[in-house]
Order: C-alpha cells, then sequence, then structure tokens
C-alpha cells in the first residue's frame, strides 16, 4: 500500500432549489480498505446535509432537491474486488466534513469547523490464561467538534456519523485483561478561533497479563480537522504502542494491525481535536485567559495561537496584548497584498 493520503475534491453547485453534489476530481480507487461504496458515500452525503438543518424531518423530499454525481473512478465509488472495510466508519465521515468545508463558505451562520471525525476503532484480541478464555475488546473513542458562530467546540464528543463512545472503563477493565492508566482531555487539541475546536482525549491501556493483538482504523493522523472562515486545524489522532519498554509508531499514523503485544504492553491514543472558527486574535482575551486557567492551553499557545499575554498571575496584559494582535494583524495583511 502506499503511504499517501486521499483527497476528496467537493465541489456543490446551487441551482434553484437543487444542490449538485460532484467529487469527480478524488483520488483513484486504493489498495487498502478506505475505498467506499457508493451507497455509503450517498448516505454520507445525506447526513451531512441533515447535520446543517437538523430541524427538517427526515422524509423522501428532504433529499429529493440533492443531486449526486456518481464518482466513477475513484475511490467513492468502489467497486469488486476493492476493500472496503473502513467506509461506513471512516470515509463516510470524511465526506460529510468535505460537505461541510464546501457548505461553510456559504452559509457560515449554519455550520461550524471540522469535527474529529474519526470513531477511532481500536480493537484487542487475545487470550486471557487467568479466565482461561479467548476475547476481542472493541475501543470507540470521542473527539472535539469544531467552533461555529454559536461558541466553542464540544469536547469528547461522539462521532459524525453516530451516538456511540467509550464504554464505561470500569466495565472493559471487568471484562478483559487490560488496565486504564489515563483516560483525560487532550490539552492543546482544540484548534484556535474566535470560537475554538473543542478537545480530544488521552487514554492508556496496559496490558495484564497474556498475549495479544492489536489494531486500529481512525483518522486525522496526518491533518488535524479543518478550521472554518480564519480559524486553525485541531489537533492530529496519534497511536503509540510500547513494547518491551521499545514506542512503535504504525507507518500509516492511525491505521495498522495485527499488532502483537505482551502483559506490561501499552497502547498510547490521543484523538484529534475540533478546527477553530473565525481568526483567533478576534477571541475575547478573558476566555483565552479563563482556557489557560483552565489547564486547557500553556501560556505560550495562549501567546502564540491568540495573541493573548498574560501577566505573572494569569491575568491578560491588555496593552501587551493588543500589540501582540497589531502586529499579527500587519502581517496578515502584508501576506494577503503579497
Amino acid at each position: 500500500m502506499v503511504d499517501e493520503p486521499l483527497r476528496i475534491a467537493m465541489r456543490i453547485d446551487k441551482r434553484g432549489e437543487t444542490l449538485t453534489f460532484d467529487m469527480s476530481g478524488s483520488s483513484p480507487p486504493c489498495r487498502g480498505p478506505m475505498n467506499s461504496v457508493i451507497a455509503t458515500t450517498k448516505s454520507s452525503i445525506y447526513l451531512a446535509v441533515k447535520h446543517v438543518f437538523p430541524d427538517v424531518p427526515i422524509n423522501a423530499g428532504t433529499f429529493d432537491p440533492l443531486r449526486i454525481v456518481e464518482p466513477r473512478g475513484t475511490f467513492l465509488y468502489a467497486e469488486y474486488p476493492r476493500p472496503v472495510s473502513g467506509c461506513a466508519a471512516e470515509v463516510s465521515q470524511r465526506i460529510a466534513e468535505a460537505v461541510f468545508a464546501a457548505l461553510v463558505k456559504a452559509i457560515p451562520d449554519k455550520l461550524f469547523a471540522a469535527p474529529a471525525g474519526t470513531s477511532g476503532n481500536l480493537s484487542v484480541g487475545g487470550y486471557d490464561p487467568q479466565r482461561g478464555r479467548s476475547y476481542v475488546m472493541y475501543v470507540i473513542s470521542g473527539g472535539g467538534y469544531g467552533g461555529s458562530l454559536h461558541g466553542d467546540g464540544l469536547s469528547n464528543g461522539c462521532s459524525t456519523i453516530g451516538i456511540s463512545k467509550t464504554t464505561p472503563i470500569e466495565v472493559i477493565e471487568q471484562y478483559y485483561p487490560v488496565l486504564f492508566e489515563e483516560y483525560s482531555l487532550a490539552e492543546g487539541s482544540g484548534g484556535a478561533g474566535e470560537f475554538r475546536g473543542g478537545f480530544g482525549v488521552n487514554y492508556k491501556i496496559r496490558l495484564r497479563r497474556g498475549e495479544a493483538r492489536a489494531s486500529m482504523v481512525m483518522d486525522h493522523g496526518r491533518f488535524g480537522p479543518q478550521g472554518a472562515v480564519g480559524g486553525a486545524a485541531g489537533g492530529v489522532n496519534r497511536v503509540r504502542i510500547v513494547r518491551g519498554g521499545v514506542p512503535y509508531v504504525p507507518p500509516h499514523l492511525s491505521k495498522d494491525q495485527g499488532i502483537a503485544i505482551g502483559a506490561g504492553d501499552l497502547i498510547e491514543v490521543t484523538t484529534p481535536g475540533g478546527g477553530g472558527f473565525g481568526d483567533p486574535h478576534r477571541r475575547a482575551p478573558e476566555r483565552v485567559a479563563r482556557d489557560v486557567a483552565h489547564g486547557y492551553y500553556t501560556r505560550e499557545a495562549a501567546d502564540a495561537r491568540f495573541g493573548v499575554v498574560l501577566d505573572a498571575e494569569g491575568r491578560v496584559d491588555a496593552a501587551a496584548t493588543a500589540a501582540r494582535r497589531a502586529v499579527a494583524h500587519a502581517s496578515a495583511r502584508t501576506t494577503e497584498k503579497a
């Protein structure tokens, strides 16, 4: 398999009451499992539009004004024998994200920056010698939602395509030979913006006994969820396996299968944060100071990402902040003219 990102080229045209979705310029079919059958491709567009207009009831008329150009010859129109095991859980969310990114340019008051957009699928299968039985443990994890004109993004929200979140870790630990050593907010993962993205999560799972194999299909390992209207992208998905004290990072960053692990080995995952919405330098300095006080961002990040300078007590230095932001705006104008 080639270690290259797949491109979804989404074009949306509005003619009268009809929206036409054209993805013909997307990447060709791939050898890995990230191809999408046309049913999933179309369903993802319908789902995305429903996210934008949640008050519209679901019936045949809801989707009648939506015309989809079938993207034959791309990975979004998979045909036998292309593998498609990742389409429903992951590719579907990338398609929905492409719809959001296109529509936010036209109706920013109804849209939002990109959400984490992954179900964070992790499976660990092995044999528990204490209970004398084989098992398969499946973990789904949340991530950050994108910011919008209505406020900051939700942290540790469920995936774009469903309402599934992580099973209570106490239950997982009772059923399987694992120990969660950490389950926390991924501080700093929310994309900067006037309305910042929500935060993903960190978790660490240690295998307590026996041998097992770990596999994962996640996404946003290379590029974080994109920001909107000048906002910054959210943090990326990270996976690391520590075996016998030696760290291993999957070659495809967020996807791998059959990784052999033994007692004492550790699985570390960070899920993506949501994208930021709007110019980060327009975020109220007091809100940035509050985020720093809560531990969401460091003081250095507040300065670098939001242009907010805090004093030794964590209060906003109004003069220094105004000066810092003026320099940033002047630099941005110079870049635009160039």
